[in-house]
């Protein structure tokens, strides 16, 4: 190979070799870059927080009752005091068998003109609770039947409002007494009817006496003891009364239970199982994304290794071109020496 043959060459293996490590500077960077976004994946792992399954227990009580009479009675609220009482709220229940209930709908049909209609259901025609019933004519009934009807009528304007009220009566064929059913005259009034037939054109609410729970608040009774078995589960209550001028304890057992609010429960595992589900799907998302960058990373590794073999192969190429020079060089010396 001649001297600038020799020389041509040399300076395009240098040309090549910088070029080549000029991509290798760009892998270099373009990992780099991979690697900032991985580590910055993987911070998104670590900071995320994972979901935890809710614990029943946290949805489960112990509930303390105790009864009076008839009476059930349900502590809500038991509070410790620094003088060794307890501040006491409780809910009472009981079963009222003399109370205005709502009773199956009915069909009414009415007669004659705005605004003396007559309403009937069936063949009963309603009349107006507290009014004298034409069809009883013994005095003392009457009057007492009366007293009854305005018993009622202070029921249902207690429990419903005031207003005018109509009643019917149907027979128990079982037992032949009578049971009442009411009918607020506004709703009678308002309702829409048929212009053929004068029947309404939906069903319209009754009521009647029956049996209905009904529910009173006592809160914050003070000064209230309690006895406490040996695991300090509480297991009487004495409630405190004024009696004249004098303070009287009255003593009940009281009944452990042990209540889980399933539906509160259930509803905190649905939203276990949706946070969850996003938790996993995000989980998912970046170990895609990490997968990505791996495979990219070894593709550009791949390369570098390819390129260092290259830049070898260029050196010592270039070693081999450099003694061609210098021996050129020497003879050149020699022959004008």
């Amino acid at each position: 190979m001649g001297m600038a043959a020799s020389q041509a060459r040399f300076l395009g293996l240098t040309a090549r070799q910088n070029n080549v490590e000029f991509e290798g500077q760009q892998i270099n960077q373009q990992r780099t870059t991979l690697s900032n976004q991985s580590a910055n994946y993987y911070n998104d792992l670590l900071g995320m927080t994972v979901p935890t399954p809710p614990s029943v227990d946290n949805y489960t009580k112990t509930i303390y009752s105790f009864a009076d009479g008839a009476l059930t009675n349900t502590v809500t609220s038991l509070i410790a005091q620094s003088n060794g009482t307890y501040t006491i709220s409780y809910l009472s229940k009981w079963q009222d068998d003399y109370a205005p209930v709502a009773a199956s709908t009915s069909v009414v049909t009415r007669t004659g003109t705005e605004p003396d209609y007559v309403y009937s259901v069936g063949t009963s025609e309603l009349r107006e609770l507290g009014t004298v019933d034409p069809e009883e004519t013994d005095p003392e009934k009457q009057a007492a039947k009366q007293a009854e009807e305005q018993a009622w009528l202070n029921l249902l304007e207690q429990k419903y409002g005031s207003g005018e009220w109509l009643v019917r009566y149907v027979t128990d064929t079982s037992t032949g007494t009578e049971k009442p059913y009411f009918y607020e005259k506004n709703s009678l009034e308002t309702a829409s009817y048929d212009n053929k037939t004068n029947t309404s054109l939906s069903n319209i609410k009754c009521y009647t006496i029956g049996s209905e729970e009904k529910v009173e608040e006592f809160k914050a009774i003070k000064n209230c003891k309690v006895e406490k078995d040996s695991s300090g589960r509480f297991i009487s209550l004495s409630i405190p009364e004024e009696v004249n001028g004098e303070t009287i304890y009255t003593e009940y057992a009281l009944t452990t239970e042990t209540v889980t609010d399933q539906d509160a429960y259930n509803d905190a595992m649905n939203q276990y199982e949706y946070e969850k589900y996003l938790y996993d799907q995000e989980i998912n998302d970046i170990n895609s994304q990490i997968e990505i960058i791996q495979a990219e990373d070894k593709n550009l590794e791949l390369r570098l290794k390819q390129l260092d073999t290259e830049q070898e192969a260029i050196q010592t190429e270039k070693e081999a071109v450099q003694k061609v020079i210098e021996k050129n060089t020497g003879d050149t010396f020699k022959t004008f020496g």
